[in-house]
């Protein structure tokens, strides 16, 4: 969905993309991500987040619907797009014969008003050293230097593909940490794609979930833990809700994820003894379980 209040940092409208031999990664994709937010993509493998990201950063082109990048179509304008964009990829792209210091001096030499001092200084911050070549980094090492590069550019948007996959807990933390305090700082907008629920959740103030190619949910997190419940009885969700997903616990209960009718206000929720507050990793598995539904029908069909 597309909501008002704020200007687009980035923004698809109708997009669709379809692969060579009828694989569809995204269909009828519309929704907006304001500046200055952190937003979080989540979704299963193959929900078309990577897909969706790359069409903003003009590695893929659209099959149908465009996207924008601060008002900017990357296709047809590619260099416009990527000077508001910086770009951290699911694994690091860092050249193997090139020390820290020397990825920050291509850095420069491609975008001469890139920061050098500011990357260095995150990079200082952690304790990683200039001399080091990509092989002799962690991967959560690897993973910051990338981040501090992207920083540098001191681009409007940030665009983070599943950078925190294989991260430890310290290493995630301390990503986490400096992406707020850059985002904060600056201003930056940031779309942080990650499997990672109790990460996301301390760092993003707005949530996408994505599955087989839709969007299922596009809310503020408030909005989100406002508008569903879980219950414990399986049946059906009653007058003013709508069930989203069915799934277990850590304990094996079986658990129902519902939310407000369309057209209904959380008051509906409030007043049903039978419901409890969702978490935010609930409501997330319960629209995964929408998605595997989704994908299901749409095979059928």
């Amino acid at each position: 969905m597309i909501e008002g209040g704020g200007p687009a940092a980035l923004e698809a409208i109708g997009l669709s993309k379809k692969y060579r031999r009828g694989a569809r990664a995204l269909s009828n994709v519309s929704l907006r991500v304001a500046t200055g937010s952190i937003t979080a993509l989540v979704g299963p493998n193959a929900a078309g987040k990577s897909t969706l990201i790359k069409t903003w950063v003009g590695f893929e082109r659209p099959t149908a619907g465009s996207v924008r990048v601060a008002g900017i179509d990357p296709w047809h304008d590619g260099g416009g797009a990527l000077a508001h964009l910086g770009y951290v990829p699911q694994q690091p792209a860092l050249y193997r014969e090139l020390s820290v210091t020397d990825h920050l001096d291509l850095a420069k030499h491609l975008r001469p008003d890139f920061d050098r001092a500011t990357a260095l200084d995150h990079l200082d911050e952690l304790g990683i050293p200039h001399g080091s070549r990509p092989n002799a980094l962690s991967g959560g090492q690897q993973a910051q230097v990338m981040l501090a590069i992207a920083l540098g550019t001191q681009a409007d948007v940030l665009l983070l593909d599943e950078p925190l996959a294989s991260l430890d807990p310290l290493a995630r933390s301390e990503f986490l940490g400096l992406l707020r305090s850059a985002v904060r700082e600056r201003g930056t907008t940031a779309l942080l794609s990650s499997h990672i629920v109790t990460d996301i959740e301390q760092v993003c103030d707005r949530l996408i979930v994505l599955a087989v190619g839709h969007v299922l949910l596009d809310a503020s997190l408030a909005d989100a833990l406002a508008m569903h419940r879980v219950r414990l009885v399986e049946e059906a969700a009653g007058n003013g809700l709508m069930e989203v997903g069915r799934f277990p616990n850590d304990r094996g209960d079986r658990l129902t994820l519902v939310r407000a009718a369309d057209g209904t206000g959380p008051e509906a929720l409030i007043t049903r003894p039978d419901l409890r507050a969702a978490t935010l990793d609930e409501i997330v598995k319960g629209y995964l379980v929408a998605g595997r539904r989704l994908g299901r029908e749409a095979g059928a069909g």
